[in-house]
């Protein structure tokens, strides 16, 4: 698709590391056009983080080469007053204005909310920031360990032995990104129908609570803390993770039904009638006993043999994959979600990127450029100014006509 949602829509990036670059990538891939403003000679940290250290030394580590395609890079000083006139120039073409510096940074650099509206009422700004931009913790440091830390979510990671610990991925990093996404998408809307701008703010710490669901809202409203659980489902049984001869399985029997057809596939129809394991909450109060059973069952047969089958039956079902293995599965060509681009070295090496996960009438959205460089752009900088004004004078225009 040559047309995307957000064509057109320029984006001045000035955040470092996941949250804000995962933001601005899927804003990228839905059209718009993101500048990242690096420090000169520095960049991004992200561009020396990853496990392969000659990328990292080239400043094209893979923690920034997986959230940066399709941006472009500028270096601006803008401790420089030359290059604040540039950046300023820039800001009153913007649309969006994205940053993630503590709380307070970005006003004592000069641009608080009163100079963003004196140069371009109709900005978007958005901040993202551990905790928000208001309150006793606004401006505390923080990463995305932190944030699992407080919000609960380590505490309900693993098992009773062995919680808490830390999701395996940088999650509240990315769940925050993701919100901000979504918030800049609706101001985009606000700002078509009134032609105000907004200001945003985006605290990691509440999207995470936010994104726990269940684990929150159930001692929310029912007074019910949570507990690790591990690989078990609190909400049903059987749901949760299971042994078979050659690795594990995750099986979601929550409906009654489901239950019934899985016991008869297994080779265990008497547990339907059990007593202790026939009704919904029985089967939860005693989930040990049924999995014991459950799992010397699937014991006889390989994960793969259980999932074609117990799929087949409607019954949900699956092997637990590595993250190799994940990427590998045939369901993701089909829908043309990874796609290959050529690393910005000039190596000729290929860099795989990955696409948001949502088909736009029926296409998978993928960064048309590689990542870029540190300040490949820089020769483009004073045009990209002058453009962007240029769009901007015109869009007022409309709105005043």
């Amino acid at each position: 698709m040559d047309v995307r949602p957000l064509d057109d829509i320029r984006v001045l990036d000035l955040t470092n590391v996941l949250a804000g670059p995962y933001c601005s990538y899927h804003l990228m891939l839905l059209g718009a056009e993101v500048i990242k403003v690096e420090r000169p000679g520095q960049g991004d940290l992200a561009r020396n983080l990853g496990p392969d250290a000659d990328l990292n030394r080239a400043g094209i580590g893979a923690s920034f080469l997986a959230q940066n395609a399709g941006k472009k890079s500028v270096e601006l000083d803008l401790k420089d007053p030359a290059d604040r006139a540039v950046f300023e120039e820039m800001l009153a073409g913007a649309d969006v204005l994205l940053e993630n510096f503590r709380a307070g940074v970005l006003s004592r650099m000069g641009y608080g909310q009163d100079e963003l509206d004196r140069i371009n009422p109709r900005l978007i700004c958005c901040s993202i920031s551990g905790f928000g931009q208001t309150g006793p913790m606004s401006d505390a440091p923080a990463y995305d360990q932190i944030i699992q830390g407080l919000s609960g979510m380590m505490s309900v990671t693993g098992t009773l032995e062995t919680a808490p610990l830390r999701v395996g991925f940088p999650v509240c990093d990315t769940t925050g990104g993701l919100s901000a996404a979504l918030a800049i998408s609706a101001a985009l809307l606000h700002r078509e129908r009134t032609g105000q701008g907004s200001r945003l703010d985006v605290s990691m710490l509440e999207t995470s609570l936010s994104a726990m669901g269940w684990a929150v809202s159930n001692y929310m409203i029912s007074g019910v803390p949570p507990a690790p659980m591990g690989d078990q489902n609190a909400t049903a049984a059987p749901s949760g993770t299971f042994r078979t001869a050659d690795g594990p399985l995750n099986i979601a029997a929550n409906q009654q039904r489901q239950f019934e057809v899985l016991c008869e596939l297994v080779g265990t129809p008497e547990l339907v009638t059990d007593p202790r394991f026939a009704e919904r909450e029985g089967r939860k109060a005693r989930r040990e006993e049924l999995n014991a059973a459950l799992n010397t069952a699937l014991s006889r047969r390989p994960a793969a043999e259980w999932e074609r089958m117990l799929t087949a039956a409607g019954v949900p079902a699956a092997r637990v994959l590595t993250v190799p293995q994940a990427l590998d599965q045939p369901q993701l060509r089909h829908r043309g979600f990874i796609a290959e681009l050529s690393r910005p070295d000039g190596s000729g090496t290929a860099l795989p990127v990955l696409s948001s996960g949502v088909l736009f009438d029926g296409e998978a959205f993928l960064p048309r450029t590689p990542p870029p460089l540190l300040g490949e752009h820089n020769h483009e900088r004073d045009e990209l100014a002058s453009r962007w004004s240029a769009n901007t004078s015109a869009a007022k225009e409309t709105t005043r006509t």
